[in-house]
């Protein structure tokens, strides 16, 4: 169970009304279940004059990986209906053709990596554009695979990789998918855990995540960092093993969000609302166990995935094997909702992945922390869509956690905590 739920309160109509809205829909549609929300729910950010979405056709974007389930899933189970919108899932080939659709409106909103939005605010990772944050979509399921040569010279895990860069001296490359993303900065946080250097004793390279293991099977690479069910595809290839996943980085670490442009949100504030209501009900669905599996299947398909439904559905139920002998059942396996503890945009959620870019070098200067995280992190449309769906709202924005190198993460002092680290830009 999450260490946040003890903070976790409810908001939301209550349960009498809840019914009077659901069997009033069906008769007045959605735009008219707007109108029944109390009046203390509705905010002065709505646009004046109408609750009714302002655009009602949306083009989402996504990247092949697991993760993206929330965002298929309101789409194929009909949840975006009931909030009077359709969402359109938008299959991308790489996370930097996600970063240019959004920024110039090809898309509305996005599965994007936390990273590459704060990255793209800051003008870091690609031309500067104020952006948002609605909710985060996912905690955990990423990794971290070696290729079976490492393992053939006796490398099993970070400690045995950085017994093998020291005893023989060449070139190891390792790939992640975009450079101020979330699998380089578990790449970089992992191999400095064990005293690697990620620029001075490795070099790093971008792939998309579909193109990793076939980039491995050829030898470009000695490791990567990315989602499943490209991890698991690679054991199941025979071409590589989980050396660590990101759960043993930092347990429930926040992962893909939705994410969209700070000018779309001003344009569409009940468009906003909707599609962030909407995904958190597919949320829901995800994480019911009895549903995971009809889940894994809808989203194999080559529409979406385009990966075996039995590679996709094995850690997607926590059934995790390393390819070297070790099999566990992860109760820290990818998690989509938990009760609301997954989805709600935590300030220091954002601000982490700003101390990494300023311990990299990524950014130059001290960014304003908290300010930046105010401003992408869109609590106040979060907090309406939460009351829409009863959702639980944690009462504190900001969260603590201790990373695998036993570091306390919770957003107090991130300048202290950016300088803090031994192994640095």
């Amino acid at each position: 169970m999450s260490e946040n739920k003890q903070n976790i309160s409810m908001v939301g109509v209550d349960e009498s009304k809840r019914q009077f809205v659901k069997k009033s829909t069906t008769l007045l549609g959605a735009a008219a279940l707007m109108s029944l929300v109390p009046p203390g729910v509705r905010s002065g950010a709505w646009a004046a004059g109408s609750d009714a979405p302002e655009k009602t056709e949306l083009k989402v974007g996504f990247i092949p990986l697991t993760d993206c389930a929330s965002v298929v899933m309101a789409a194929l189970q009909g949840f975006d209906k009931k909030y009077g919108i359709k969402i359109i899932p938008t299959k991308e080939a790489s996370w930097a053709a996600v970063r240019d659709k959004l920024t110039n409106g090809e898309l509305d909103a996005a599965h994007v990596l936390y990273g590459l939005i704060y990255g793209v605010h800051l003008g870091i990772g690609g031309p500067k554009k104020d952006m948002s944050v609605l909710m985060t979509l996912n905690n955990n399921g990423q990794g971290i695979t070696l290729s079976n040569q490492l393992k053939d010279k006796g490398v099993t895990d970070g400690a045995s990789l950085r017994a093998l860069i020291s005893r023989e001296h060449r070139e190891y490359t390792f790939a992640q998918t975009f450079p101020t993303g979330t699998h380089a900065m578990w790449l970089y946080y992992w191999l400095a855990a064990h005293g690697i250097n990620p620029f001075m004793e490795a070099k790093t390279v971008v792939v998309p995540p579909p193109q990793m293991v076939a980039n491995m099977r050829v030898g470009n690479m000695d490791g990567f960092c990315v989602g499943e069910p490209w991890n698991a595809r690679a054991i199941f290839d025979k071409i590589g093993f989980s050396a660590a996943t990101s759960q043993d980085i930092w347990k429930d670490h926040p992962e893909k969000v939705l994410g969209t442009t700070a000018e779309w949100v001003q344009k569409y504030p009940n468009t906003a609302r909707a599609l962030t209501a909407a995904v958190l009900e597919a949320s829901r669905f995800i994480d019911t166990p009895a549903n995971r599996h009809q889940v894994a299947t809808a989203i194999a398909d080559k529409s979406y995935v385009n990966a075996p439904a039995e590679v996709i559905e094995g850690r997607f139920m926590g059934h995790y094997d390393n390819g070297i002998g070790k099999k566990w059942e992860d109760p820290n396996m990818m998690k989509f909702y938990n009760d609301g503890a997954v989805n709600f945009p935590y300030l220091s959620d954002g601000m982490w992945f700003l101390t990494q870019h300023k311990r990299w070098g990524l950014l130059k200067d001290e960014p304003d922390y908290l300010g930046v995280a105010k401003k992408i992190n869109q609590i106040e449309i979060y907090k309406q869509a939460a009351a829409l769906t009863k959702t639980p709202v944690p009462k504190d924005m900001m969260r603590s956690s201790k990373l695998i190198d036993g570091v306390v993460w919770d957003g107090k002092d991130p300048k202290a905590y950016a300088a803090g680290f031994k192994i640095k830009a």
